[in-house]
């Protein structure tokens, strides 16, 4: 279709004998907020650099903004903005000389212009003359934002960009992301926060080189089958090996004062609920699977190559 912006197929890559990414396909539309979430080391990092023409894959074949994923890197480059996880900007210059400086390394022709349109876009004009070292966690992350927007890209590619930042930086990020998709740009971003998974308009889950879902939220956690129940109380403390031992318990884990267990045999595990419900000192309520039950689940079910 014309509006993918990203339609890879079957791309893998090796680090020596390890296979980090195995037969990733992916379809991303114009102007979306596309996710990645899975475990640490399950290969979402690979697979941006993949998409972004920093890494060359070994096998497979797609297209990112319309450029060819192996032969033309160097065109998806020059329209991509890639944040990564840790700050890579310089401590010792300005706000207004880090961006300078990554206009110059673009060519930008009107760098200075650049500049100061990024600093009034991302609210950092008042800041213009600080020093990157000596900004916030949530100040860096909105520095480093502008940076990837100097050379006006089509395409964001955000590795785990809200870490080690307070929930209020976290959502004024995530209101300007959805500003930037709103005017057309696409956006693919990891994460582990479930409150920012859900805030994409698409999830892809990728588990130690294979992609295992994908979709909306919604879709996400009506393909994993799963039926939860809310167990809370004052006899609820403790109660955890109890639940995870019943008949169809496939996991059970705290959110606040409740436990929620969950399984794929409904019937199985409401009939078990149902006779430990008569002890009369606890509470058993039916509640839809949210995002992280699913993404739970999806990590029980994921086996790492590397561990035992």
């Amino acid at each position: 279709m014309a509006d993918w912006v990203i339609d890879v197929c079957g791309l893998n890559k090796h680090f020596g004998a390890r296979h980090v990414v195995r037969d990733l396909s992916l379809q991303v539309r114009a102007g979306e907020i596309f996710g990645f979430l899975g475990p640490n080391g399950s290969g979402k990092t690979t697979s941006i650099r993949m998409l972004c023409g920093l890494l060359t894959p070994d096998s497979g074949a797609g297209t990112c903004l319309g450029h060819d994923v192996i032969r033309e890197s160097a065109a998806i480059k020059r329209q991509v903005g890639y944040m990564t996880q840790k700050f890579s900007l310089w401590d010792d210059l300005s706000l207004a000389e880090n961006l300078d400086f990554v206009a110059r390394m673009f060519g930008m022709d009107d760098r200075r212009a650049a500049v100061d349109r990024t600093l009034v876009e991302l609210g950092l004009e008042g800041r213009r003359h600080q020093l990157a070292g000596t900004l916030s966690g949530g100040w860096k992350q909105r520095l480093a934002l502008a940076a990837c927007l100097l050379h006006r890209p089509r395409l964001l590619l955000l590795d785990e960009p809200t870490a080690g930042v307070d929930p209020k930086a976290r959502r004024d990020f995530w209101e300007e992301i959805h500003r930037l998709s709103a005017a057309g740009i696409t956006i693919l971003v990891s994460t582990h926060y479930m409150d920012e998974a859900e805030r994409c308009h698409r999830l892809a889950y990728i588990a130690y080189g294979n992609l295992l879902a994908s979709g909306t939220a919604a879709e996400v956690v009506a393909g994993r089958g799963l039926h939860t129940w809310a167990v809370s109380g004052a006899a609820s403390h403790g109660l955890a090996d109890t639940l995870r031992r019943l008949p169809g318990a496939e996991q059970v884990a705290s959110f606040g004062t409740a436990l929620h267990v969950s399984g794929t045999d409904g019937a199985r595990l409401g009939t078990a609920l149902d006779e430990l419900g008569r002890r009369g000192d606890l509470r058993i309520e039916a509640v839809q699977p949210s995002l992280e039950d699913a993404f739970i689940h999806l990590m029980q079910h994921s086996q790492d190559p590397l561990a035992g």
